[in-house]
């Protein structure tokens, strides 16, 4: 166990490096093509800044990841990969593909999604599929044929949820590494130590990301954002890693040590947003997925906070939820745990609704 411990260690530092290395080139290459994210109505920053900082990501988690492999099973030890993993990276390179070529040509929505989804179908394809609640909601074992969709949509949903909240500095990248860390807690306490060693390498990159994002200086060509190929990179893998721990295969998994919805509370804050988001633009009569500025963070700006201010908040909440149900699923049903996050995400919003009336009225 030792050994594996001080490979997720080094496999975060190589990553990182990586991450240093790849983002300097990656903003001159922005600048030379002249590839900005640029300012409009619907968004914060004020300044052009490079959208390619996505593109980092799976490049040094697998390089690191790779070299960790190697040395491993070189001596003696056995990390191994199977159908699983070889279906995971293929989804992951699809969607790692489509999102450069989004960020450098743009693509219509529709041509995403259907990527989204073929992606999504090849891990239920291959056998990797929520097959149980677990006592969710009085729903225990459930067939291949509703899993197969189930899955699909868990991942998509999940893909898009963190997508869809990149909306600041800083808040994907952190939301993702809170949850990655979740991840790699939870799979290195079981024993599944290629996705232990695999989610290292992306935390890695991120803290990278993270460095440039939240304290790169736009005018000197310092500062860039993630994109979509990062974002729904990052939300297909956490897609895939929610499925993975909670399908119920004792070949994997022996005894699940954390609850059926535990990896799901890791990625609760952009889910019920983008639920949340959803349900609004409905009830006011527009389309669901027209881009406006209802999202968490949106409100806690309009509130009167900085970004940073709205980011330290947000990570706040989501680690809240997180220690809230790790203690109350020790006593309480999983299903009233899920009632508790629905009513305090909802209280939660309307104290924000009211915060925002207050600035407005003074």
């Amino acid at each position: 166990m030792s050994t594996y411990v001080l490979w997720i260690v080094v496999v975060f530092v190589i990553s990182a490096a990586c991450g240093l290395t790849f983002i300097p080139v990656i903003l001159n290459f922005c600048k030379s093509k002249n590839l900005y994210d640029l300012p409009n109505a619907r968004k914060v920053h004020s300044n052009a800044v490079p959208r390619l900082g996505g593109v980092a990501f799976v490049p040094s988690m697998l390089i690191a990841f790779t070299i960790a492999v190697a040395v491993i099973n070189s001596g003696g030890r056995l990390i191994s990969i199977n159908l699983w993993s070889v279906y995971f990276l293929i989804s992951i390179l699809l969607i790692y593909a489509m999102g450069i070529v989004d960020d450098v040509l743009g693509l219509p929505p529709g041509i995403k999604f259907a990527v989204q989804v073929l992606a999504a179908c090849l891990l239920p394809a291959a056998y990797l599929y929520v097959n149980d609640f677990y006592g969710f909601m009085g729903i225990h074992q459930i067939p291949y044929a509703v899993g197969f969709p189930l899955t699909v949509l868990i991942i998509v949903f999940i893909d898009n949820a963190i997508n869809l909240i990149d909306g600041i500095d800083g808040l994907a990248a952190s939301l993702s590494i809170i949850a990655f860390a979740g991840f790699l807690y939870i799979f290195a306490s079981q024993g599944v130590w290629t996705y232990a060693i695999l989610i290292a390498g992306m935390i890695g990159v991120l803290t990278a990301f993270l460095y440039f994002n939240l304290f790169g200086d736009a005018s000197k060509n310092r500062k860039i954002f993630m994109g979509d190929a990062g974002s729904l990179t990052l939300g297909f893998i956490l897609g895939v890693l929610c499925v993975k721990y909670t399908m119920n295969n004792p070949n994997v998994i022996i005894k699940h040590d954390f609850d059926f919805i535990m990896p799901f509370t890791l990625l609760l804050v952009p889910m019920f947003d983008v639920v949340r988001v959803f349900v609004v633009r409905i009830w006011h009569g527009g389309s669901p997925f027209k881009a406006d500025k209802r999202h968490i963070h949106h409100k806690f700006m309009r509130a009167g906070l900085t970004q940073h201010q709205t980011l330290a908040c947000i990570v706040a909440i989501a680690l809240a939820y997180i220690a809230a149900n790790h203690f109350m699923l020790k006593v309480i049903a999983n299903t009233w745990v899920f009632v508790i996050d629905v009513l305090t995400y909802i209280g939660l919003n309307l104290a924000l609704n009211r915060s925002i009336k207050i600035k407005a009225d003074k």
